[in-house]
């Protein structure tokens, strides 16, 4: 009995991933495009990308910064990237001194200026350190990409580009956003190769 159960969740899973796959190829062609272009543009000008998120989100941030500061899949020059999840002194002191909703929006303020990129994830849009960087951000005249897991969020709306997996699921959510944003790096990455 527990394996017909258990064959049903994972079932379940594998088509919902699917449908969300076929969504992407529908709707997100556009949006990859627009991301890849506009993170393009902003290394071609001497910018950063800065990366913040939450969680599994803060892992993607990770993730990303590796693939643009080592390499995706070809040799090119070092593209700046930096995850501000990863400086666990600055990360505890901000959140001891302050709160913890200024942890991303602190290091806005120290790093970010105009012409950069911040790539701020929130798979419900709406986490509060993540909103008030992005805020913060567009202050500064740095464009924003959000990667968020659902249309029309608080996140979206301060957005220059809006990703979007289109799942109330944090895990579908992440699956889309990591397949999204593997796209981006490479397309990035063919504009650095000589």
């Amino acid at each position: 009995m527990m394996n017909k159960t258990m064959d049903a969740q994972i079932t379940s899973a594998i088509e919902t991933h699917k449908k969300l796959v076929d969504q992407l190829q529908t709707r997100g062609v556009d949006v990859i495009t627009a991301a890849a272009e506009a993170i393009t543009e902003a290394l071609k000008q001497d910018g950063t990308v800065y990366l913040c998120g939450n969680g599994g989100s803060a892992a993607d941030a990770q993730h990303i910064a590796g693939e643009l500061v080592g390499r995706f899949n070809r040799q090119r020059r070092a593209l700046p990237a930096v995850a501000f999840s990863t400086n666990t002194s600055i990360l505890t002191s901000i959140a001891n001194d302050y709160a913890y909703e200024d942890v991303f929006a602190r290091q806005v303020e120290a790093f970010v200026n105009k012409g950069d990129i911040l790539w701020a994830f929130s798979t419900s849009g709406t986490s509060s350190n993540v909103v008030k960087a992005a805020r913060l951000a567009k202050e500064k005249g740095a464009r924003v990409l959000a990667f968020t897991g659902r249309a029309n969020s608080e996140l979206e709306q301060i957005a220059d580009i809006c990703f979007y997996a289109g799942s109330e699921s944090t895990a579908r959510s992440q699956e889309i956003h990591q397949l999204g944003y593997h796209i981006i790096c490479d397309l990035v990455e063919q504009n650095f190769c000589e």
